[in-house]
């Protein structure tokens, strides 16, 4: 029989670990720009190199561990698999239940900047504003949660463990938000665990064309530049999903070895998908936010889990099967850069109840522009209760 039990946990990163992160860094075998070239091509090997230098000398592990063990943390194992969580309970009475889903190359660390807000609005400015029990969950196969140890973990199944999770934690009706993989999974929740979800909020909603000319005939400009900007993605910025979606392992093996490869393969992303008025992600998201991501990816050594997850997503038939239109109340807010939703294509699909347009930030609003990101969170669920 499988254990429900609920384990306390702390991080705590064996400093042998550290050393031999410091010490493969001091050896990476650099490569050569080809002259004239930039960003366009990846990520430049002289930015890489002062940003993994910067890793290695100036950026504080401990510090962003010590960040994350101020919150109370807990294991539990769901479905044969290891679910790292942190709960932080809401001292105002009647506080909703919200489980936050982050995607990639993110974490936990993505919503260290919203849990005072969302848990304590009064000490945040905003007396008169919800307040939330939040539960942030590393995805199974991804940091603290471990590798998966089987085949199998595709968005349904990881859906259902997390609503598995809500239930062991004695929450009967409670609201998801998600962003990147979680804009998968959170409404796939709203799908398997609908007598209990709420409601649900994403940003980086996926949508499609309906194929209906008169919906292509209805897009308004900004719409239409956000259509082609996915377009553009699918050209010429999607060639990492493909690789992970299958070819998992080659691209583990190739990061589980070099961090300074593992700092490439995700700085990249920062650079691309944060809002676009910014030079370098750094100037977006505070550098030890992104090294802090990037360490944990390291640290767990879940480079192969994470990309399988990828895999399991192009594998799984049901994945963009026609479905019935969902029925909870759904809530999406779309960022100026990094997201796509368009919402006559959304509400084909969902039943879209609020719908926001942000005019800065990008695909991490947490880390970029975390009030805007409270802000309507806290407008969506309010207008649920």
């Amino acid at each position: 029989m499988t254990s429900t039990e609920i384990r306390p946990f702390r991080i705590e990163i064996p400093q042998a670990a550290l050393d031999d992160l410091h010490d493969r860094l001091a050896r990476t075998r650099w490569t050569d720009d080809l002259p004239g070239t930039g960003w366009e091509r990846g990520v430049p090997t002289a930015y890489l190199k002062d940003l993994a230098g910067y890793w290695a000398a100036e950026f504080d592990w401990r510090a962003i561990e010590a960040e994350l063990n101020k919150h109370p943390q807990f294991t539990t194992t769901i479905d044969g698999q290891n679910v790292h969580f942190l709960h932080i309970r809401s001292a105002e009475a009647g506080a909703t239940p919200l489980l936050l889903l982050h995607g990639w190359p993110s974490s936990v660390v993505d919503f260290l900047d919203v849990i005072g807000p969302l848990t304590d609005p009064k000490a945040h400015g905003a007396p008169d504003a919800p307040a939330f029990d939040l539960v942030i969950p590393s995805l199974p196969g991804y940091g603290f949660s471990g590798p998966v140890t089987e085949a199998g973990w595709h968005d349904d199944r990881v859906a259902a463990a997390l609503a598995e999770l809500m239930a062991r934690l004695g929450y009967d009706r409670y609201g998801v938000q998600g962003g990147d993989h979680g804009a998968f999974i959170a409404p796939r929740l709203g799908r398997v665990d609908a007598d209990h979800v709420l409601g649900v909020h994403v940003n980086a909603l996926v949508t499609f064309p309906s194929g209906d000319p008169g919906d292509m005939a209805a897009l308004t400009e900004p719409e239409r530049q956000r259509l082609g900007r996915m377009k553009q993605f699918q050209d010429d910025g999607a060639a990492y999903m493909n690789l992970k979606g299958s070819r998992p392992n080659t691209i583990a093996q190739l990061v589980a070895d070099s961090p300074a490869g593992q700092l490439g393969w995700i700085v990249e992303k920062y650079k691309e998908w944060v809002d676009q008025s910014h030079e370098l992600p750094e100037q977006a998201i505070d550098k030890d936010r992104i090294l802090a991501n990037v360490s944990i990816y390291w640290f767990t050594e879940t480079a192969r889990s994470v990309a399988n997850f990828y895999y399991e997503r192009f594998h799984d038939t049901s994945m963009f099967a026609p479905a019935a239109r969902g029925t909870v109340p759904t809530g999406v807010a779309v960022f100026k850069d990094g997201d796509y939703a368009i919402r006559r294509f959304a509400e084909k699909a969902y039943n879209i109840t609020h719908w926001s347009e942000f005019y800065s930030g990008g695909h991490f609003p947490a880390l970029e522009v975390p009030d805007l990101l409270t802000g309507d969170i806290r407008e969506f669920f309010r207008s649920l209760s």
